[in-house]
C-alpha cells in the first residue's frame, strides 16, 4: 500500500506495511537516522518527530496515520541543521552530553514554542516531561529552551547575560588567583 506524504517538505511516498511504526520507515527506508529508537513504547521521546507540527512520538505511530500529512524531522528542522532558534540555543547552552535523546528533546523544545512564545518553566516541564535524558540535562534543556524563545523573538544577548556575567568573572579571577595567577 503506498502512502503518500510530505517530509521535511518534499513529497514522499512509502510502500510499506501500514501497520509498520513511522520511526522505521523513517530510518530504514528513507534514511533519516536522526531519528532514534530508545524504548518503542513512546515512554522516553528520543523518536519525536512533528506530524503535522505537534509533537509525536514515531515508535507507536502507524505509517498508515500519516497520509496526507507533513512529517518534519530533526533533519528538516532547519535547512542547513543547525538555524533553527532550538538548534542555537542547543549549540550555545552546550545541552547535550551522550547526545541520543537530544533529537526527540530538540523536535519536543520546538513543537511548545511553535504554540507558546515565551513558555514558563512549569509549561516546559510539561511539554518535556515525556523526554527521558539518561545524562540529567534537565536543567541545562530548560535553560536552552528559555534560550530559543528569546533568539525567537529576536533576542540576540548572550545566554549569560551581563548580570549573570559579574559572578561568573568574579569566580574566574579568584580561580585563577588561587591557583597562583597574579592580578
Amino acid at each position: 500500500m503506498a502512502i503518500h506524504f510530505t517530509l521535511n517538505g518534499k513529497s514522499a511516498t512509502l510502500d510499506v506495511s501500514p501497520d509498520m511504526p513511522l520511526l522505521w520507515a523513517l530510518r530504514d527506508n528513507l534514511n533519516m537516522t536522526g531519528t532514534k529508537f530508545g524504548c518503542g513504547m513512546a515512554l522516553c521521546g528520543a523518536c519525536t518527530v512533528h506530524i503535522d507540527g505537534e509533537a509525536t512520538r514515531s515508535c507507536i505511530t502507524p505509517v498508515s496515520s500519516i497520509a496526507g500529512k507533513k512529517v518534519t524531522t530533526i533533519e528538516g528542522l532547519s535547512a542547513d541543521g543547525h538555524s533553527h532558534p532550538v538548534q542555537k540555543a542547543w549549540m550555545e547552552i552546550d545541552v547535550p552530553q551522550c547526545g541520543y535523546c537530544q533529537s526527540g528533546q530538540i523536535m519536543s523544545a520546538a513543537a511548545l514554542l511553535a504554540k507558546t512564545q515565551r513558555p514558563t518553566d512549569q509549561q516546559i516541564d510539561d511539554a518535556m516531561s515525556g523526554n527521558v535524558c539518561r545524562c540529567g540535562t534537565y536543567n541545562h534543556i530548560r535553560r536552552a529552551i528559555h534560550r530559543a524563545a528569546q533568539l525567537q523573538a529576536g533576542g540576540n544577548k548572550s545566554a549569560i547575560s551581563g548580570d549573570d556575567r559579574a559572578p561568573v568573572e568574579s569566580a574566574a579571577k579568584a580561580a585563577h588567583a588561587t591557583v597562583g595567577g597574579a592580578e
